[in-house]
């Protein structure tokens, strides 16, 4: 299983930011710990090229995002400072993405050990996303005429907004996504699939409404490659989730979607998305439960 990882690339946030830079470099070091990757599978990510990322971006957003002259609301709503870090960082999150689909085609599952930024727009960043990878990386596919068709499955707590409205009348790409109805964004756009639920939710009501809903959104999907953006804060430990699944429910959701693609012969690329458990080794188990029950499916 080929993952890619960009945690070479600090990006300087100040004291007391709330996102969990470190967790990149703190998943990598226990995946490979704990002997759930080797070594020779891990793979540095390249930062995309800008004219790769204008298949989705407008050349407004990416002029400001090169010259570091965002707004001070658009810095706000990305919820980042600009540096130049920043944005190299957020290039190879990209390529982490670019490249993994790659390796998926060719192996059957592949992952990047960022990405997920489900909440860009084209011309905008929001909720700590700059660039949406999983778009470019569909668009990039697709004008290489890898792929036709994508299915993108969002399990991340908060919708998918950006991808959402990327696609939305897209005929070629299936959006769902399993979120907190009354959770970040509060202003919802339209999957092709939207399943909002209450906080507090818990396992059994979460695993039955993915187990109602997979099978018809993968037929309906129709898709060539699935993007499974595997955020980790439904977790019941994680500051912004409130959906308080367990670590098996966690892991027994990643299972149905894993599963359910490999009986398909559907190729799956893995993202990270969202966690923010406090203490951090929560997101990581959660994290490393995704890789684990992915090599047990592809084993």
């Amino acid at each position: 299983m080929r993952v890619f990882h960009c945690d070479q690339y600090v990006v300087p946030l100040p004291p007391g930011h709330r996102f969990p830079m470190e967790k990149y470099r703190l998943l990598r070091e226990l995946l490979l710990q704990r002997g759930v990757l080797p070594p020779s599978s891990l793979t540095p990510s390249a930062p995309v090229e800008r004219e790769d990322l204008e298949r989705v971006h407008t050349a407004r957003y990416l002029d400001a995002l090169w010259t570091g002259t965002l707004s001070e609301a658009e810095i706000r709503r990305l919820g980042f400072p600009w540096s130049e870090e920043l944005l190299v960082r957020s290039r190879a999150s990209v390529g982490g993405t670019v490249g993994a689909a790659r390796a998926a085609l060719a192996d059957g599952v592949s992952g990047n050990l960022a990405g997920g930024t489900h909440h860009s727009f084209p011309d905008h960043g929001e909720g700590y996303c700059v660039f949406n990878d999983i778009a470019v990386t569909i668009r990039v596919l697709q004008a290489e005429k890898r792929i036709q068709r994508a299915v993108v499955v969002d399990l991340d707590v908060h919708q998918g907004n950006g991808t959402a409205a990327i696609f939305e009348g897209d005929d070629s790409v299936f959006t769902f996504s399993v979120h907190g109805e009354h959770n970040f964004p509060f202003r919802k756009q339209r999957s092709c699939r939207d399943v909002g639920l209450p906080d507090g939710t818990g396992d059994s009501a979460y695993l039955d409404v993915l187990a109602a809903h997979l099978p018809e959104v993968l037929e309906a999907a129709s898709a060539d490659l699935l993007f499974y953006q595997a955020g980790v804060d439904p977790l019941a430990e994680d500051a912004l989730g409130r959906m308080s699944l367990t670590h098996a429910g966690m892991r027994e959701r990643d299972r149905l979607v894993l599963e359910a693609a490999w009986h398909r012969g559907l190729p799956v690329v893995l993202t990270l998305g969202g966690g923010y458990a406090k203490p951090i080794t929560a997101t990581l188990e959660a994290h490393v439960g995704t890789y684990e029950t992915a090599l047990s499916v592809y084993r």
